[in-house]
């Protein structure tokens, strides 16, 4: 993932953390140095951040073990400094299952609160959970409580928290999916406005904005996603396709693949080898080629080789969510290995936005 450095692969899921995190567990570091705390008081701030996103990188593997028992992958998981993304490959089916897997984080989190406090009270006995302190305090007990508050904020019944999904299917158990998704996103942005209005208003805490402002944005990307979804629902990859194209193969040069660019509205083109797909040829490959190697260089050096591919009878969701895993913006459609097609984001962004005119004339009809 760009901009993000690989650790670890847990269960076939790769696990990555953001170039940001690093600058954040470094400016912790420095923040109790320049306080004048000490380079041990340092040490152990930053050693309780690494530890905290260990607790956070647990919770995303709840939510991951718990999808694969469903037969859903995850495609990875990414460590930011507001927390941890699980990129699961596609959601559950039934509502039932999305609790489970929405549950199954915040679990993890009060396990871990849980042993912790067993074993803080067996070595020092309860009092040492007088005057809780999470910054400077003991360090299992400053960890168990952190938890708890993962806890409690990831329960939030808003987008995208872990609460929102929960509450989205338990909505669902009892009504059309897309109106759970409408009703807990409307809930989320209601939320959102709440924690926005106290914390400019009431406390003046940027903090709290910064979590309505992340709130309000991802309820409404997950209802757009949903509606999106259920617009192109039913719909194969041939109702979209483009079916009119320029190709290139291996031995054009990079001149002529400009050429074929300046002439339409195509920006990507695939490449071919008698009549087989062998790679394409993208806008900022082109681009790079012609900056490096110049117009006589071969489109062949500078194609992406092993490119994705669709049937024409393949449902546009898997499509989209091909498109949204990999960023591909084109996918070339294959039958019985011949080119027939090419299925681009533009397309599809242009086949939603035909379905939601018809969805809506017909709500206006009713």
């Amino acid at each position: 993932m760009t901009w993000s450095i690989k650790i670890g692969r847990v269960r076939g899921i790769d696990i990555f953390i953001h170039w940001t995190f690093l600058l954040f567990l470094g400016f912790i570091f420095t923040l109790y140095l320049v306080k004048g705390q000490g380079v041990w008081m340092a040490v152990q701030g930053a050693g309780f951040l690494v530890s905290l996103f260990g607790c956070v990188l647990l919770h995303e593997l709840g939510h991951s073990v718990m999808a694969q028992q469903f037969g859903i992958q995850t495609k990875d998981i990414i460590l930011l400094p507001i927390g941890g993304v699980a990129r699961l490959k596609r959601m559950p089916e039934k509502p039932w299952q999305e609790l489970l897997v929405a549950l199954a984080g915040p679990a993890v989190n009060v396990v871990i609160a849980i042993v912790l406090g067993c074993v803080v009270v067996f070595r020092s006995g309860l009092e040492v959970f007088h005057g809780i302190d999470i910054v400077g305090g003991n360090f299992l007990v400053s960890l168990a409580t952190a938890n708890v508050v993962l806890v409690l904020f990831n329960m939030i019944p808003a987008f995208p928290m872990d609460g929102g999904r929960v509450l989205r299917a338990l909505l669902a158990s009892a009504m059309d999916y897309a109106a759970a998704t409408r009703i807990a996103a409307g809930i989320g942005k209601a939320l959102a406005v709440v924690f926005g209005f106290a914390g400019l208003v009431l406390w003046s805490n940027p903090l709290l904005v910064f979590i309505a402002l992340f709130v309000f944005l991802g309820a409404q990307a997950e209802a757009e996603s949903v509606s999106t979804n259920l617009r192109l629902r039913g719909l194969r990859v041939a109702d979209a396709m483009l079916t009119h194209f320029r190709t290139l193969v291996e031995a054009d040069t990079l001149e002529n693949a400009a050429r074929e660019l300046l002439a339409g509205s195509q920006q990507d083109f695939p490449v071919m080898r008698s009549d087989r797909v062998v790679g394409i040829l993208t806008r900022p490959q082109l681009v790079r080629g012609l900056a490096e190697a110049g117009r006589e260089a071969a489109v062949a050096d500078f194609m992406i080789r092993g490119c994705l591919s669709l049937k024409e009878e393949d449902p546009i969701e898997t499509a989209l969510g091909l498109m949204r895993e990999t960023g591909a913006a084109n996918i070339p459609v294959l039958r019985d290995g011949s080119l027939i097609g090419l299925l681009t984001a533009e397309n599809l962004q242009e086949l939603v936005m035909l379905r939601g005119a018809l969805v809506s004339r017909e709500g206006h009809r009713g």
